[in-house]
């Protein structure tokens, strides 16, 4: 079967292929032509995931899917959650304070640190979660997959983007995901593991 996944990101294309394996033929928008971005204006991750996917289908016609990821920390009552790629921005409008720049992880980063900081003595416990909208058979499916771990005092490690570097998983807790190597990471992904949900789910049911 042919699917379009929602994404220009060349990794995630690569561990989506991976996971999904030889069965799926797996394209991504600009092998279409489609280079408009995806709307996800939404305030959950399972509605960005859905809106985007939705916008996508709506562009190419084909069964496709999206993801949307998202960090939760719970001595911050679960934010940035589905906020986490423009948390810098919320936090300083909120505080009125100047606007960094939309989507710049190292002030997503910073924010984050200074807002746990308001939290002495609480378990820095949170996690990354990733939900998965398949749209097939003229139908929606959900895949949903975490990662737990903890936030770290400060940075550590150069792989991986967004929060790895302060993000420490309880699978190896020795070190951030930011210090992984990849092939280690996508094993534990929270992407990964719901992308391994839809592909058992494809397995079993015919499109």
């Amino acid at each position: 079967m042919k699917l379009v996944f929602a994404t220009g990101n060349k990794g995630k294309l690569r561990e989506a292929r991976e996971i999904l394996g030889p069965g799926v033929e797996l394209v991504c928008p600009a092998d279409l032509g489609i280079d408009a971005d995806l709307p996800e204006t939404a305030m959950t991750l399972k509605e960005n995931s859905i809106q985007k996917a939705e916008a996508l289908r709506a562009m190419c016609g084909l069964d496709c899917f999206a993801d949307d990821t998202g960090l939760e920390v719970d001595a911050l009552g679960g934010a940035p959650g589905a906020h986490a790629a423009r948390f810098a921005v919320d936090v300083a409008r909120r505080d009125g304070l100047p606007l960094p720049v939309d989507h710049d992880f190292s002030a997503n980063i910073d924010t984050l640190l200074r807002e746990l900081e308001k939290h002495p003595g609480e378990a820095r416990t949170a996690r990354f979660r990733s939900v998965v909208t398949l749209l097939a058979g003229g139908e929606r499916h959900f895949f949903e997959g975490t990662l737990e771990g903890r936030i770290a005092y400060g940075r550590s490690g150069s792989g991986g983007f967004g929060y790895d570097p302060v993000f420490i998983a309880d699978d190896y807790p020795d070190r951030s995901v930011a210090e992984l190597p990849e092939d280690v990471k996508n094993s534990i992904s929270h992407r990964g593991k719901a992308l391994r949900a839809m592909a058992a789910w494809l397995n079993e049911h015919e499109i």
